[in-house]
């Protein structure tokens, strides 16, 4: 009986061993200086009061550790404006319709911009209203569901970005593009 015992110890500790072993040193600890994921955006709406003619050229999208993130360019922009919050529906500014976005809760964003050319109301960025966007696909994304382009009005620009769930955002002006991220959840942990 006790040779039975030492036996089955040695095979759970050499078990052990082996599977400790095979399984790489990073996924076993944290990785020194590694950066969390952030938190504190929170979710209510993020304005930016200035405007430009200068109009959309792309609105494109990527995925990254913490969040999803969606990206307006705006080349040669001097100034960036924006309102960007959470709706219950998405309604095409000038006409009224519902814009349907597909996901758990539905971001506006509205970029102070034109989608044409001012002098001649052709258009830069080649969407078409109540259609996803051209070129963004969201397969595989943690947060994004939808991204829908709701026109261009006024010199202003309208996108309705469907999410998995209300979940914390922030927006980033750079040169010649504005940046919404939107967190993967509301806590570090992602």
């Amino acid at each position: 009986m006790m040779r039975t015992r030492t036996i089955c110890a040695a095979v759970v500790l050499v078990g052990t061993v082996l599977g400790t072993a095979a399984v790489p040193a990073a996924a076993r600890t944290a990785v020194p200086g590694a950066a969390a994921c952030p938190t504190g955006w929170g979710s209510q709406a993020k304005t930016d009061g200035d405007a430009t003619a200068t109009p959309v050229r792309d609105i494109r999208t990527g995925r990254h550790d913490c969040h999803d993130r969606m990206v307006v360019d705006l080349p040669g922009a001097d100034r960036l404006g924006y309102s960007v919050r959470y709706v219950d529906r998405l309604y095409q500014d000038g006409s009224g319709r519902p814009v349907p976005v597909a996901g758990g809760a539905v971001l506006e964003v509205r970029v102070a911009a034109p989608a044409y050319a001012p002098e001649t109301g052709a258009p830069t960025y080649p969407a078409r209203a109540g259609h996803p966007l051209p070129g963004v696909d969201l397969t595989g994304y943690r947060t994004f569901r939808d991204a829908r382009f709701a026109g261009s009005f006024e010199g202003e620009t309208q996108i309705g970005l469907g999410v998995r769930a209300r979940l914390p955002f922030r927006v980033l002006e750079l040169q010649d593009r504005i940046v919404i991220d939107v967190a993967h959840s509301w806590t570090d942990g992602s």
